[in-house]
């Protein structure tokens, strides 16, 4: 049975608040331009900032929806137990996991969590409006699943892509190219047909190299891309689930975003030559449901 939500403090909703980002930088940012300014005029624009900051924590924190987010979090990070078990990590989550470079996979926590928290924030926000089903629990889950899969998936990609162009050298492709080149133009020259025909087999094989080199590279720069478009598009998706009002809002968002998503699962499937993924199944695991913590330190 689902814990009723607890309301969390003043303090909670103040400290939310005053470390949101945005007034975190603009507050500093107009403090620090009203102590460089001549004392007379810092005089009267420090007590206008103290004004302004005063407004908007007692207009934000008045917010019933801000509440109800910030509720959904202390509840979030209080949960008990029994409330919820994590799921164990599905073998090919953990082995492609295992594979990333440290940074990498640090950057899937910070998502994983970041998703978590979106459906921390959306159980609020149903709480709020009366929706008694409306748990953590019972929120739709996988189209964030499907983005979650398809961000891993293109990490595993991109750390494959990274080791593959470590291990050549572009420039020392062409200067080898243009050396066997030269050598094909003097042979074709003495008319010897033995060295022609080994030096066209050699300078096909370092444009080949050469082409390789290109395709992984380009590919390299689609992955980086579609990386940050992802990330940004659940760190977007993660926002707006707090200033909307229908509920239902950020299931329906996260549904579409996974549909606009067919191409770049397409290239990751056209990837998977690279990645030794081809095996993998298709259907994204239980990822939202799975406890990190114990891969992400066991496996470092």
């Amino acid at each position: 049975m689902a814990q009723p939500l607890k309301s969390a403090g003043m303090r909670d909703y103040l400290r939310e608040a005053f470390f949101f980002r945005w007034n975190l930088l603009l507050f500093v940012g107009s403090v620090a331009a009203a102590a460089i300014t001549p004392t007379p005029v810092a005089e009267v624009l420090l007590p206008l900032v103290a004004a302004g900051e005063i407004s908007y924590l007692t207009g934000l924190v008045s917010m019933p929806r801000f509440r109800a987010a910030i509720d959904a979090k202390v509840n979030a990070a209080g949960r008990p137990a029994e409330a919820a078990v994590p799921a164990a990590p599905a073998p090919s989550l953990r082995m492609m996991l295992g594979g990333l470079p440290a940074d990498a996979r640090r950057r899937f926590e910070r998502l994983h969590e970041r998703c978590v928290e979106m459906r921390g924030i959306a159980a609020g926000v149903r709480g709020a409006a009366g929706d008694q089903s409306g748990s953590a629990e019972e929120i739709r889950t996988p189209g964030l699943d499907r983005l979650l899969w398809l961000f891993l998936r293109l990490l595993v990609s991109k750390a494959a892509l990274d080791r593959f162009l470590q291990t050549m050298n572009e420039q020392e492709i062409n200067t080898r190219l243009t050396e066997q080149r030269a050598s094909l133009t003097a042979a074709q020259a003495a008319k010897d047909e033995r060295v022609i025909r080994s030096l066209q087999d050699s300078v096909a094989m370092s444009e080949l190299r050469l082409d390789n080199f290109g395709r992984a590279k380009k590919n390299a720069e689609f992955v980086t891309l579609e990386l940050d478009r992802i990330e940004g598009k659940i760190q977007a998706l993660a926002e707006m689930a707090v200033n909307r009002q229908d509920p239902d809002f950020l299931s329906s968002q996260v549904d579409s975003a996974a549909e606009s998503m067919r191409q770049t699962e397409k290239a990751v499937s056209e990837l998977q030559h690279l990645t030794g993924l081809a095996d993998q199944l298709e259907e994204p695991p239980r990822i939202l449901e799975t406890d990190l913590r114990g891969v992400l330190t066991n496996d470092a």
